[in-house]
């Protein structure tokens, strides 16, 4: 019986556990977007290190290929008010920039590359359908 117990507490306990990272940088919005890779304005996406803008999120999403996965990430600058620099761009195909404040971000994981910025990009999950369909969502 005490076995039982420690089994059931155990799977409780990490079944009511999150590893997800929480970015309290952003407001939250409702992301569920669909991205057709044989779309003219994905083609770059059809290869490693290939990226698109598109729409969704709170000021459009940048779609990365890592050539491992697809990576989706918000193009609006973490801990930024919307205006109009606050969309954050591909910079050398290798960072993202936000253009407000010159802060960078790792393409590969959003991770801030800029000394003294806190807040990482503000990562979507992307799952590919069927090698020419993304779904971005974060839910």
């Amino acid at each position: 019986m005490k076995k039982f117990l420690f089994l059931v507490s155990t799977i409780l306990i990490l079944g009511c556990t999150s590893n997800s990272v929480v970015n309290d940088c952003f407001p939250f919005i409702t992301v569920n977007e669909s991205v057709n890779l044989d779309l003219p304005q994905f083609i770059d996406l059809q290869v490693p290190g290939g990226w698109a803008y598109t729409s969704g999120g709170l000021q459009g999403l940048i779609i990365y290929n890592s050539g491992l996965q697809f990576k989706a990430f918000d193009r609006s600058c973490p801990g930024q008010n919307i205006s109009s620099c606050s969309q954050m761009i591909v910079d050398s195909n290798l960072k993202i920039l936000c253009q407000c404040n010159d802060s960078e971000f790792n393409i590969l994981n959003g991770a801030p590359l800029t000394e003294g910025v806190n807040c990482f990009a503000n990562e979507y999950l992307v799952e590919n359908l069927n090698g020419s369909l993304l779904r971005i969502t974060n839910f």
